[in-house]
């Protein structure tokens, strides 16, 4: 009985601290807007984009959705939320605790929508390296996965038209 009770213990030991936490986060900028006015909607091709968002993270159960507070982003993050149900939450990348983000998105998978020059910067802040560089004017189609296991970071950006 002792040796059973012996190796429940350990069995529970290593399930316990053998598991590692594993969060992905999943960047992008927003479509392509309409104008370049202070906080335009999306053009048509945008709208269109937002959809193909939709599409390819078909298949990624989010447990949380980011954008900032600006309707080409919102607009970028709508289709993909109303899809898996989930409730936008409003990021200030100006005011954004890193350290809190971290902890209030352990061990989950999250879209956050961004811009051209905050989404690069906040995933530099994730990583704490300074890898990406602003997205030009014109690229729309960048997709930045992060994933962190423990405290090791793994990062790709996917090109897609």
């Amino acid at each position: 009985m002792k040796k059973f009770l012996l190796l429940l213990a350990l069995l529970f030991l290593n399930i316990s601290f053998g598991q590692s936490n594993s969060t992905t986060y999943y960047f992008i900028r927003h479509a392509e807007k309409i104008d370049s006015s202070q906080n335009p909607d999306l053009s048509e091709k945008g709208l269109k984009r937002a959809e193909l968002w939709n599409k390819i993270f078909s298949e990624i159960n989010f447990d949380e959705i980011y954008s900032t507070d600006y309707k080409r982003t919102l607009q970028t993050a709508s289709p993909t939320a109303t899809t898996k149900k989930i409730e936008i939450k409003l990021y200030n990348p100006k005011t954004i605790n890193i350290g809190s983000f971290k902890k209030e998105t352990l061990g989950k998978k999250v879209l956050i929508v961004g811009h051209s020059n905050t989404t690069p910067k906040f995933i530099n802040n994730i990583i704490t390296q300074n890898i990406f560089s602003d997205i030009e004017d014109a690229t729309f189609g960048n997709l930045y996965i992060v994933t962190l296991i423990d405290n090791t970071f793994s990062y790709q950006l996917l090109k897609l038209e």
